[in-house]
This record gives C-alpha cells, sequence and structure tokens, in this order.
C-alpha cells in the first residue's frame, strides 16, 4: 500500500508529496520534499507509526529542492540516499546548486526550502538505469527519465511508479500541465521518458510529486505531451522578439490561467497548482529551452 503524505508547503493542501511504503525492512520513503516542510513529513510519518530513525531508505526523483531537500535530514539518520549519479555532486556538495537557487528564490530561499546540509557520499547510491534494488521483500526498479531535468529517476514498485516531475502536474480532477523550471527542461528527451514509462506495461498507475495518485496513464501522458507542447509553443515568440523575461510572467500566468479554468478546476486547486508551478520559473526554463535548442 502506498500511503500519500502531503507537506502542505507554503500551507497549502496538495501541493507537494511524499510517499511512504513499508516493508518487511521497514518503511521506505519515495521524496522528502523541501526541509521547510520537516514538521508536516514527520507528522505523516509519525501518524503512519513509524519514526524518523526507523527509515533506512529513502529514493529521489530527482534533485530540486521541492523533492530533495530534506534528503540530508535522513542521511544524517542513517539512510541511504538514492539518486541520479548527475544529482549525486550537488548532494555531497551543494555549493553550486544553492548558489544557484539564491540567485532565483533571493531572500525568499530559507523561507521555501529551509535548511541544505551535504550528504557524505558513503550514503549516496547512484542505480544504474534498469537497475533492480532489493529492499527486504519488495523490488525497486530505476528508470532513468530526462526532460525535466537530466538527473530524473522515476521508480517502480510493482505496477506503479513514483514519477516526480517526469508525468507532469496534476491536481484532483484539474488537467495535467509541465513544470518547467530552469535549467535542464529539454522536450526531446521529455517525449523519449514518457514513451519510455509508457513501455513498461506493468505499470498502470502513477504517484506524482504534485499531486497524488494518476491511473489512466496513457490518457494522463497523452495530456502532458499536448500541454508540454502547447507551454513551449506559447514561450517561443517571445524568445524570437527577445523580450525581457519579466514582460513574459503576466501573458504566461494569464495563459495557464485559461488553461487551467477551461477544465473548470476549483479557486483552491488553482492556488494548488500555482504553488506547485510558479509561472516565472517556467518563463526561465523554457526560455533557457529556446536558447539550447530552438530555432
Amino acid at each position: 500500500m502506498v500511503h500519500t503524505i502531503d507537506l502542505f508547503f507554503r500551507d497549502t493542501p496538495c501541493g507537494i508529496a511524499a510517499y511512504l511504503i513499508e516493508s518487511n525492512e521497514g518503511p521506505i520513503l519515495f521524496e522528502t520534499g523541501p526541509h521547510s516542510c520537516f514538521g508536516a513529513l514527520t507528522q505523516g510519518i509519525e501518524e503512519l507509526g513509524h519514526r524518523l530513525q526507523d527509515i533506512k531508505h529513502v529514493f529521489l526523483t530527482h534533485i530540486h529542492l521541492d523533492h530533495a531537500g530534506a534528503a540530508w535530514d535522513f542521511a544524517q539518520r542513517g539512510a541511504r540516499i538514492y539518486v541520479h549519479p548527475f544529482g549525486a555532486p550537488h548532494l555531497a556538495d551543494p555549493s553550486r546548486f544553492l548558489a544557484s537557487a539564491q540567485r532565483i528564490y533571493g531572500d525568499a530561499m530559507d523561507e521555501l526550502w529551509g535548511t541544505i546540509k551535504p550528504i557524505e557520499e558513503r550514503a549516496l547510491s547512484v542505480p544504474e538505469d534498469g537497475t533492480v534494488l532489493r529492499i527486504g521483500d519488495m523490488d525497486v526498479v530505476c528508470h532513468y527519465t530526462p526532460g525535466h531535468a537530466k538527473h530524473h529517476i522515476a521508480w517502480q514498485v510493482g505496477h506503479v511508479a513514483f514519477t516526480g516531475d517526469v508525468a507532469g502536474i496534476k491536481i484532483s480532477d484539474g488537467p495535467v500541465i509541465p513544470p518547467c523550471p530552469p535549467p535542464d527542461i529539454d522536450l526531446a528527451s521529455w517525449h523519449h521518458s514518457i514513451d519510455k514509462l509508457l513501455a513498461v506495461t506493468e505499470i498502470d498507475t502513477y504517484y506524482l510529486g504534485h499531486f497524488g495518485r494518476a491511473n489512466e496513464v496513457k490518457e494522463h501522458m497523452a495530456e502532458l505531451k499536448q500541454a508540454l507542447d502547447a507551454y513551449a509553443r506559447f514561450i517561443k515568440p517571445f524568445y524570437v522578439a527577445g523580450t525581457d523575461p519579466k514582460e513574459i510572467i503576466g501573458p504566461f500566468e494569464n495563459f495557464v490561467a485559461r488553461y487551467l479554468s477551461e477544465n473548470g478546476i476549483s479557486p483552491s486547486d488553482m492556488n494548488a497548482y500555482q504553488v506547485a508551478n510558479p509561472a516565472d520559473m517556467s518563463v526561465a526554463g523554457l526560455l533557457r529551452y529556446w536558447h539550447k535548442f530552438g530555432s
């Protein structure tokens, strides 16, 4: 059974999720969320009857702070952290990663993400694509899924996959949309990763970083592809025109609001989408994508 832990990021329900499953070697955690939400994560783990120190295996889909910012705290308690080899060096020495984040978030850095500390290399595991990791009575399969980030992994357990951001964002019954922050957005790789996951036919359920369970995976991924391409097409003319990125945020927010409202989402879910996927981050990420790959 998969237990969903709502981290109430920025006091908003259904913004960021962590997931816990139980094995005969104890609880296994998928994603930690940011350290700013560690209180909510701790409460969720304890409400399931476990202690933080019971968790000896933490699987990260990627190292973005909304997914992995609290991993160091579990490592200090003796957990092994599983991460893509491109992401591991930044967990061991987060100085460059944090300097980049500081330039983006400025004075809001601490409030948004909390404390970040290095993880000793001996606590990090970097499985190859396709590796099957045996944890007690449970197999966890590693699927490299770049596109949202070059260090992205989807973790498969039986018929479910913990997809981080490769399967996009879907809150309640709202539409599927792509989170597109800098610096690694790559549409071709993302489309390939979507097809790669769909080819694993035993997977029939996704657990999204933002937010919760998604069934009907073929329809889900088809909607994500459509949205991903629509987002990129919207930004491209601004890139070609050399528009100041700050001037794009407003039009992009209106574009996303129309896209969401056409699907009849509630005001509370609209806010959760905005918290999970800030417009300025997608503008920056898609502009960078067009700079790298566009023509």
